[in-house]
């Protein structure tokens, strides 16, 4: 019997592709327009500062715009991206060359996204309001944030890996390594820098706290 012929392999770049990739742009390009306008000259000042409020900011943008237009075509169920029309629904059904889950709206994916984009999205907003007013409370949030989207990035692929990564496509270099991999990581280092740096000045004001109250003992 001789073997069915494999798929070509999807092209690389096209109209979808790239109006995707300058939507990204536009994202964090207006990220870096809010820092400025919105940020005080001290905290703008402070590259850690900064970099988080672009980073939220991007983050709860392409939660909002991006994912949420996701939501917006996979419901009501049945629907799916693929049955669905309009700018966002190429977008989606070109992301699901890679990860065809998108495509389909997969329950699970749905589920996740829920998540992302009526928590995730409006707590990076509330952490942008506490970086503007200077707020240290902040950092609490910060590790509340970042452990839900490490969380939402494990969940979405570990299934997925553990049961053979059927749904996703990695034939050529644009899917594997900017789709699935840098567009995904992102979502993962980035918020362990975060939980990193906060938990570093939520130890210090404890410890700060323990020894005044030790010396007040003494």
């Amino acid at each position: 019997m001789v073997a069915a012929p494999s798929p070509p392999p999807p092209e690389l770049f096209t109209v979808t592709t790239i109006a995707s990739l300058a939507g990204v742009l536009v994202i964090l390009l207006a990220s870096l327009a809010a820092a400025k306008a919105l940020l005080p000259a001290e905290s703008y000042r402070d590259r850690k500062a900064r970099f988080t409020f672009i980073w939220l900011v991007f983050d709860a943008l392409i939660h909002f715009i991006f994912e949420g237009s996701f939501i917006f075509l996979s419901f009501p169920q049945p629907r799916t991206v693929n049955s669905s029309t309009g700018i966002f629904a190429e977008l989606w059904k070109e992301y699901a060359i890679a990860d065809s889950r998108w495509g389909v709206s997969d329950p699970c994916v749905v589920s996740l996204e829920l998540l992302t984009v009526f928590g995730a999205g409006p707590l990076a907003c509330y952490i942008v309001y506490q970086l503007i007013r200077g707020d240290p409370a902040r950092h609490y949030w910060i590790v509340v944030l970042s452990t839900a989207e490490i969380y939402g990035g494990w969940m979405t692929f570990v299934p997925e890996w553990i049961t053979g990564s059927h749904a996703l496509r990695t034939d050529n270099w644009l899917h594997k390594w900017l789709y699935l991999a840098f567009f995904n990581l992102l979502w993962v280092f980035i918020p362990l820098w975060l939980m990193y740096d906060s938990f570093g000045h939520i130890a210090k004001a404890l410890r700060q706290e323990q020894g005044a109250a030790s010396k007040k003992v003494q």
